[in-house]
């Protein structure tokens, strides 16, 4: 049985969650990366029976993700997101590493940003306040600067939990 197509309402509504972002992203927003992990990590605990159809959580999230990349856009806001999909995309984002510390803080010395993991004085110290989207928001901004001594001088403490695209 085929699939409906989303109503003109459904479909200007998925355009409004897209569009309605700016850069930077609002501190609800997820990186399309972050929407490529989680559709991985469900094609992976879920393969396609017939190699065509998707399952549910699958295809929440690639309808997500067919829209941004339509649309040219990095970010889209969680909390316009379908439920369907934000639940799929929480579900992954349980699987991933909570913190970026590699226990070697230097905002305890008085910096700014610590030299250890990346993040900011106030993202250390709101890291249990944060949602999920501001925790990837950070990851997103640490993993792309790569500056952090995580992602080189003391990379082997961080072995094995640095999210990316692959991470499944």
């Amino acid at each position: 049985m085929r699939r409906a197509l989303p109503s003109a309402r459904q479909g200007f509504a998925a355009v409004a969650m897209i569009k309605a972002l700016s850069s930077p992203p609002p501190m609800s927003a997820i990186h399309i990366t972050d929407i490529e992990s989680a559709i991985n990590h469900w094609r992976s605990r879920s393969p396609s029976p017939d190699g065509v159809s998707l399952p549910a959580p699958t295809r929440a999230l690639a309808e997500v993700y067919a829209l941004m990349v339509v649309h040219r856009e990095d970010w889209v806001d969680e909390a316009g997101m379908p439920s369907a999909a934000r639940e799929a995309w929480l579900a992954w984002y349980d699987t991933t590493p909570d913190t970026p510390c590699i226990a070697i803080c230097s905002t305890s010395q008085g910096d700014a940003m610590c030299k250890g993991c990346g993040r900011t004085f106030e993202e250390v110290q709101r890291w249990t306040e944060m949602g999920p989207s501001e925790k990837r928001i950070t990851w997103h901004r640490i993993t792309t600067e790569a500056s952090a001594w995580r992602f080189n001088r003391y990379a082997e403490r961080a072995v094995g939990d640095t999210p990316s695209a692959s991470n499944d």
